[in-house]
């Protein structure tokens, strides 16, 4: 039987073994492969030229080619070069080997994490629902055992605060008495841009009106804030801050209210010299929604919670944490009720226990804008990227009506008598109609000047828009 070196494949003229590993190898290549790496090629472990163990072969001298008998010093040469490519094809030859070994290594790695997570991920949604269907109390029980969740408390006097406030409101809703001063169908029709200023605060993304129609309040991406003034059509009031850039603002009465990307929520005094900042989140603040009592006013983070705000204490009262990203809110008109849009459903909480009161589910894309009606039964309901606009009935607790606005809509806002709705995108700006006699709808404006916020001015007559360039636009007769 022939023994064949380990490296070069070739029957050896001279064999030596190695005595770790006891294979065979040619003499002259084990030891110019044990010069330089000092290691086995079989095995890797440790060798040195002392434990090779020559053996004997037959003596048979094999006959030279007769083609290479007359130049020796060329088959020299030739026999260096086959050495030497022996050499490299036995390395490559180990190095395929580990790679193919790492690489397989790291396909079961990646096999058991994708498991490992796939499970994790079973195991939060089993726990999210099982969280889901505790019912929140000191006698909630779950399988026959008692547990006991804490739940947010809103402090007493922020509680007797919104009860007052929607015994005041909703008292008298259902005949309140539209005054005849307020636009009609004819007068909205008849809008057309009446002024627009210079671009006061880039990257602006809302807007909002004081109680007198004239004040406008919006913020930029640089952090600045400012009231803009409609009747002498220039900024009256610099609101100039480091909390990061604006995201959303609303007037609390004579108090401006900012809300921008480093969490702070802050209320400036009447003259815009002088502000209490508030920080309950930990990242941005995405939404803000003001009590109709006007001293109370709730922001929505992107941390997950939604926070109420004492305005006179200048402090936050209470932070209630979700599941769900929070990208929207707003107050119900009676202020008992607020909702905020998640990218999948809308929550309404009752204010004062904080609890879950109703999901309206589902949404396809996530919440981009809410506005309750003054009628206090409608919710509307715009979706990102969306061209719809959903009219939610809470008292049956199911859509309505669907609005094909045509293109993207970006913000909602209804007029204080609960039949107009402003809707701002892409595109421009329109106003559908309720008409309550003939229980339909109606589209008596669309305008092509684009906006990403709206507000209604005084009594309807008036609408003031602005874009992402801050640019501030007044429509009307």
């Amino acid at each position: 039987m022939s023994m064949l070196c380990a490296i070069s494949g070739e029957a050896p003229t001279n064999p030596v073994a190695s005595s770790k590993s006891g294979t065979v190898f040619e003499k002259r290549l084990i030891e110019a492969y044990i010069a330089e790496h000092g290691k086995d090629p079989v095995t890797g472990e440790e060798l040195s030229t002392a434990d090779l163990i020559e053996l004997k072969s037959s003596t048979t001298v094999r006959p030279r080619p007769p083609t290479l008998t007359s130049i020796p010093a060329l088959l020299a040469t030739f026999q260096n070069e086959w050495d030497a490519l022996a050499l490299e094809t036995h390395t490559l030859r180990q190095q395929v080997t580990q790679l193919r070994q790492e690489l397989s290594t790291a396909l079961y790695q990646h096999d058991a994490a994708t498991r490992v997570i796939a499970r994790l991920l079973k195991e939060r949604d089993e726990a999210r629902d099982a969280l889901s269907h505790v019912t929140v109390g000191a006698g909630a029980t779950t399988g026959g055992e008692q547990m006991e969740v804490d739940t947010p408390q809103v402090p007493e006097y922020i509680q007797s605060k919104i009860d007052a406030t929607k015994a005041e409101l909703s008292a008298d809703r259902k005949n309140r008495p539209v005054s005849a001063e307020w636009a009609t169908s004819e007068t909205i029709s008849s809008f057309s841009v009446t002024s627009t200023s210079d671009a006061l605060y880039p990257g602006a993304k809302s807007i909002s009106l004081d109680a007198s129609g004239d004040l406008a309040l919006l913020g930029g991406s640089d952090g600045n804030a400012g009231v803009y003034s409609i009747s002498q059509q220039q900024v009256v009031s610099e609101l100039n801050s480091s909390d990061g850039a604006i995201n959303d603002v609303a007037w609390a009465g004579s108090n401006a209210v900012t809300g921008s990307s480093s969490g702070v929520v802050r209320v400036w005094n009447q003259s815009g010299s002088d502000s209490t900042a508030m920080t309950a989140h930990a990242g941005a603040v995405v939404a803000l929604a003001v009590h109709p009592s006007k001293s109370v006013v709730a922001s929505a983070g992107a941390d997950k919670s939604w926070a109420l705000y004492d305005i006179e204490a200048g402090k936050s009262v209470v932070q209630v944490y979700d599941q769900s990203k929070l990208t929207a809110a707003a107050f119900h008109p009676d202020g008992h009720l607020f909702a905020v849009g998640t990218p999948s459903e809308v929550k309404v909480f009752d204010v004062r226990s904080t609890s879950l009161g109703a999901s309206l589910e589902p949404v396809s894309s996530g919440v981009k804008s809410l506005c309750f009606s003054e009628n206090g039964f409608w919710l509307a309901v715009a979706q990102q990227e969306q061209s719809t606009v959903e009219i939610w009935d809470l008292r049956k607790m199911r859509v309505t009506k669907s609005l094909d606005i045509g293109s993207r809509v970006d913000h909602l806002a209804w007029d204080y008598s609960g039949q107009f709705l402003a809707v701002a995108g892409k595109t421009g700006v329109s106003v559908q109609q309720y008409t309550k006699a003939d229980k339909k709808w109606s589209e008596p404006f669309r305008g092509s000047a684009q906006a990403v916020a709206t507000a209604w001015g005084a009594k309807a007559r008036s609408l003031v828009t602005v874009d992402a360039e801050g640019r501030v636009s007044v429509l009307g007769v």
